[in-house]
């Protein structure tokens, strides 16, 4: 069993340390497109959209996280889940067959390998995956990204090491496809086809010299009789050991033929030395499964201790990370405020400035409109003036027109004969006497109505004072008869009659 380990582990270690060609130190160069990984563009398109890879996968950053992220989730690597397409039926060129139909829901392994692909995995990080102890998935997805990421002619010097590895795995979603580390080196390199994809081509010169080296390399024959001899295990620890994913490259120590031989003879000659030599033999080998325990127990606390370290020293890049960042987005946020506040001021500004306009135009409009008012009243005077002067005018002219009438009327009249004056002379003599004879009579008729008038202010006068004589009188005559009846009583006290 200790040799096994010690072989496993300079095969691990000749692996690690072999150069291979077009990488130098720790920087591990791509081959092909460097931004699809080399990988069917359906397959990556489905990654590209699956809310896993987007959501869960995106708050993974760091190579640690991914590696427990395929330890705790991969369970196949074949590229879609099962069910999610249909192929059945389909053959030669169709979309199905080639891997470039409509794809279904794609798989969790390759959405972690395409998150490998992200995170530009070093050439140390890749040989910690090929070369992992805690499940087989994370070695298998190790060896894909070898096969999608560098060039055909490394592919030998990657593989070589692990050609006859014994570590056995079930490649098929839903279970079924069991095989062994070294067989699925052996198809990556002879196959382009995996399930219902296509790996990158390898060049046709290169594929000869590959499959030579593999036609002239000795396989391991199987050791049959070794797995023949194990003892079964009891039903539920075969679940427990199916579940788990312990690593399985160092067998457990088996017994030999020889030993299992001598035994049988001890047995049936039943002696005290087969007794102690059995003790013997169970006191060392549970000496040695302590040592096993106890430094498999050394290891992973190392380990785990190793990756505490790790996410500490994440932890606090991502804290100092997200510090800067929140105290950028508060510079911004500030920064940001401060430039809206400006813009409101300036907003402000311009409405004070339209107001003051408005303002302005307003009392320019209401003093043009004043100014305006007075224009027409202005207007409105002098056409006054002008009309009134024009009357004026027009009055001045009639009366020279009328005193000139009259003039000429005159010089008429002056240059009649004495006699027309004479009989007017007489005439208007007559007319006085007729006027001052009709003028008499009228102030004769003036002076009878004035004496007409008077007489009737006169009786209207007088009738008034009788009206008021008669009222007193009235008023007086109750006064007299209460007057009269108080004097009776006492005239007939007196007796008088």
């Amino acid at each position: 069993m200790a040799n096994n380990a010690i072989v496993g582990n300079q095969q691990q270690q000749q692996a690690v340390n072999k150069p291979a060609s077009g990488k130098h130190g720790n920087v591990l160069p791509l081959w092909g497109n460097e931004k699809t990984m080399n990988l069917n563009p359906m397959i990556l398109t489905n990654v590209l959209s699956s809310p896993y890879f987007k959501v869960q996968l995106y708050e993974l950053k760091t190579y640690h996280e991914v590696v427990d992220e395929i330890y705790f989730k991969v369970t196949h690597v074949e590229p879609w889940e099962k069910g999610s397409r249909k192929t059945a039926g389909q053959t030669g060129m169709c979309g199905g067959v080639r891997g470039v139909g409509t794809g279904g829901i794609v798989s969790t392994a390759f959405c972690l390998l395409y998150k490998l692909f992200t995170l530009k995995l070093t050439r140390k990080q890749v040989m910690g995956l090929i070369t992992h102890t805690d499940s087989p998935y994370i070695r298998a997805l190790g060896f894909m990204y070898i096969r999608y990421t560098q060039p055909p002619n490394d592919l030998v010097d990657w593989f070589d090491g692990f050609l006859d590895d014994e570590e056995e795995l079930d490649v098929k979603a839903g279970g079924g496809c069991v095989m062994t580390i070294g067989e699925m080196l052996r198809s990556f390199l002879t196959k382009l086809e995996w399930f219902s994809t296509l790996f990158p081509r390898i060049p046709v010169p290169v594929q000869k010299m590959i499959d030579q080296q593999l036609k002239a390399r000795p396989r391991k024959p199987p050791q049959k009789d070794e797995k023949a001899e194990e003892p079964t295990p009891e039903p539920g620890r075969q679940g427990e050991r199916r579940r788990s994913r312990s690593p399985r490259r160092t067998p457990s120590p088996r017994r030999s033929p020889e030993r299992s031989r001598s035994r049988s003879h001890h047995r049936e000659r039943r002696g005290a030395s087969f007794d102690r030599e059995l003790e013997r033999e169970r006191d060392r080998q549970r000496k040695e499964r302590e040592g096993k325990d106890r430094d498999r127990g050394e290891r992973d606390r190392e380990r785990d201790r190793d990756r505490e370290r790790d996410r500490d020293r994440e932890r606090g890049d991502y804290e100092r990370r997200h510090s800067r960042s929140a105290e950028r987005r508060n510079r911004r946020s500030s920064s940001r405020e401060h430039r809206k506040e400006k813009e409101r001021e300036r907003e402000r500004d311009v409405e004070n400035e339209r107001s003051r306009r408005k303002e302005r135009d307003h009392h320019h409009e209401r003093d043009r409109d004043r100014d305006k008012d007075k224009e027409r009243e202005r207007e409105r005077s002098k056409d006054k003036r002008g009309k009134g002067d024009a009357e004026e005018r027009r009055h001045r002219d009639e009366r020279e027109e009328k005193t000139r009438h009259r003039e000429e009327k005159k010089s008429k009249r002056s240059s009649r004969s004495r006699s027309k004056e004479r009989r007017h002379k007489s005439e208007r003599s007559s007319k006085k006497r007729s006027r001052s004879h009709s003028r008499g009579r009228h102030e004769q008729q003036e002076e009878r109505e004035r004496e007409r008038e008077r007489g009737r202010k006169r009786e209207g006068s007088q009738s008034r004072e009788r009206d008021r004589e008669r009222a007193h009188k009235r008023s007086r005559s109750p006064e007299r008869e209460r007057s009269r009846r108080s004097q009776s009583p006492d005239r007939r006290h007196d007796g008088s009659p």
